[in-house]
């Protein structure tokens, strides 16, 4: 059973099934409340898959991760971070690259997340995602609302799913 919205959940199982290395990296700012989010989940994915699937804390510089992503030439990279996207707080969405540019959304990281993707398109044949969740709050702070722990708790739930079995 989906721990997430049908249609994302089915949106991910499908990009998974040819996945055999996989990427997830998480993004956010540790001092902007509900944009630390994407580093949040991955925390709490730590020690839950196999080495198959290398977690990785960005915060606000996944580009300083290229190389080591480079090095482990995943199939898969799905990012996971914070977006206004004018939906209720904890609503998820995935992205894909060819959507970005017409998705109305706000992140701070969106520029430096079209860069990141380019390098590595060309230095790995990997496939990018973006797990994109509404926060509630990102003002200065350090607390995640219960709305995105919800959400958080549900994509590391879905994850482990889908993954379990590279």
């Amino acid at each position: 059973m989906p721990f997430m919205p049908a249609e994302i959940y089915i949106q991910l199982k499908n990009w998974f099934s040819n996945a055999n290395r996989v990427v997830i990296a998480g993004i956010g700012n540790p001092i902007r409340n509900d944009d630390f989010i994407g580093v949040k989940i991955v925390q709490q994915l730590q020690g839950k898959l196999s080495n198959n699937v290398y977690l990785f804390e960005c915060e606000t510089v996944p580009e300083n991760y290229l190389l080591e992503i480079e090095t482990f030439q995943p199939s898969h990279v799905l990012l996971i971070d914070a977006a206004i996207m004018e939906l209720t707080p904890g609503a998820t969405r995935l992205v894909f690259p060819e959507q970005i540019e017409g998705f109305s959304t706000f992140s701070s990281h969106v520029l430096p997340l079209q860069m990141f993707k380019e390098y590595l398109k060309k230095s790995t044949e990997s496939t990018f995602a973006l797990l994109l969740i509404q926060p509630k709050n990102i003002e200065f702070g350090e607390t995640i609302t219960t709305e995105l722990k919800k959400a958080a708790n549900q994509v590391e739930s879905t994850l482990i799913e889908l993954l379990s079995t590279l």
